[in-house]
């Protein structure tokens, strides 16, 4: 009796879990894409292999684009089921890049990852961590991996910046990405350098502007139009956005933007099962070698 009892229990705990998960309400409205162009996301995935998530939601959203940089990944095997659910969503293959290691502290560690469409690149490979100067310049050291879509080949660098329990502790940070630009440019003798994630503070805080100064990088996305960022019932922050320099890549479209899929204000419900950010994009012209 008391067998059957824990068994009506959690079949009940099932159904209740699965009802919650098919009343979540998203806009999945398709960003309007072509042959000529690749669209490049970031998403802040919220503890993805670890965390109670709704993988179908998840894979419609990351299915607007070719290639997504993931933060906060938790382990190979969130990053397989969702290879999956977009390879059965799509009828396309897909395949992944996860980091050799996790970064962080004694405390909390996670992978990054990409994951893209396998028919859209010619080339794509990890390139490893940013090295530090010293240990203290990253909580989570960025990853780089680079890729070749047609004729536009370029390196992708995924960060998820430290909170900490104080600002100069971002802010430091985001002071450092001047190193990682200058590391992986060196590294790869590359121009097109796209570096994007979870900054943990705005971009337009002038601590990043040794960026700017040093190699004319910029970020796209205008924070004060971008939230990116969800609490129970609004867009709060906008800690993500994209760094690039515009002069040299000049394959970037001008097409970018925060794919946002809330609907009727459900924001705490998708905290729950998607993720407390939106995805942001950028798009780029893969058809001319403009180096």
């Amino acid at each position: 009796m008391k067998n059957l009892k824990m068994k009506i229990l959690a079949l009940l705990f099932c159904l209740i879990f699965a009802c919650t998960k098919e009343n979540i309400e998203t806009d999945f409205s398709q960003i309007e894409k072509n042959d000529k162009t690749i669209a490049i996301a970031s998403f802040n995935a919220l503890r993805l292999g670890e965390k109670q998530k709704d993988y179908k939601a998840f894979s419609k959203i990351l299915a607007n684009f070719d290639l997504i940089g993931l933060e906060e990944v938790m382990n190979e095997k969130g990053v397989k089921k969702v290879q999956a659910y977009l390879q059965k969503l799509t009828k396309e293959k897909w395949d992944y890049i996860i980091s050799e290691d996790s970064v962080g502290s004694e405390n909390y560690r996670e992978y990054y990852a990409f994951i893209y469409r396998r028919d859209k690149f010619l080339e794509a490979k990890g390139l490893g961590f940013y090295k530090e100067k010293d240990e203290n310049e990253f909580m989570r050291e960025p990853y780089g991996a680079y890729f070749k879509a047609e004729n536009f080949d370029f390196v992708y660098i995924i960060a998820h910046s430290v909170f900490g329990d104080k600002e100069k502790q971002r802010l430091l940070e985001a002071a450092n990405y001047v190193n990682v630009y200058e590391y992986f440019s060196k590294l790869t003798n590359e121009d097109d350098i796209i570096i994007a994630g979870d900054f943990n503070t705005a971009a337009d805080n002038m601590a990043f502007k040794n960026l700017s100064d040093k190699y004319n990088v910029s970020y796209i996305l205008e924070p004060n139009e971008n939230l990116t960022t969800l609490s129970d019932n609004k867009l709060v922050s906008s800690y993500d956005n994209f760094f690039i320099n515009l002069k040299k890549t000049k394959e970037f479209t001008g097409n970018s933007g925060v794919y946002n899929f809330i609907k009727n204000n459900n924001y705490a419900i998708i905290k729950k099962y998607v993720s407390d950010h939106l995805p942001i994009f950028s798009e780029y012209s893969i058809t001319e070698d403009l180096d």
